[in-house]
């Protein structure tokens, strides 16, 4: 059984988007975190606990073109190495199972299936941020 939990953008600047979603969908910061290279603020409604995760790169000065901007749609699973063995067996393409700290915290582990498209679905251990 999965359950989607967040959708992906990638936005060249943090305090424009955040205002957007705010104003515009109503949404509220539920999370944020900052790392090195990129930070990463979860969007949510009160009402909802599906969740726009907002991505920002450090450095990028140039506006995403329409395409050019990675994204994936996120759904948690109660097994993610069941999963991932299941996709495996049955010819899904996958990625490694990986994990996601924020210092010495642990954020998710996951791995990345993709569809018939191109498009990415990332495949969450149901846990902590993502029960």
């Amino acid at each position: 059984m999965s359950k989607p939990v967040h959708s992906m953008i990638r936005v060249l600047d943090e305090a424009r988007a955040r205002d957007y979603y705010t104003r515009a969908l109503g949404l509220e910061v539920a999370d944020r975190f900052d790392f090195p290279d990129f930070t990463l603020i979860y969007m949510r409604d009160p009402a909802s606990p599906f969740e726009l995760e907002l991505t920002v790169n450090k450095g990028r000065t140039e506006p995403y073109a329409l395409g050019d901007g990675y994204g994936h749609i996120a759904v948690v699973v109660d097994d993610v190495e069941a999963e991932h063995a299941r996709f495996t067996a049955e010819g899904l393409p996958a990625t490694p199972v990986k994990e996601l700290k924020h210092g010495d915290t642990p954020l998710a582990r996951f791995f990345f299936a993709t569809d018939p498209d191109g498009y990415k679905i990332e495949m969450i251990q149901r846990g902590g941020r993502f029960a």
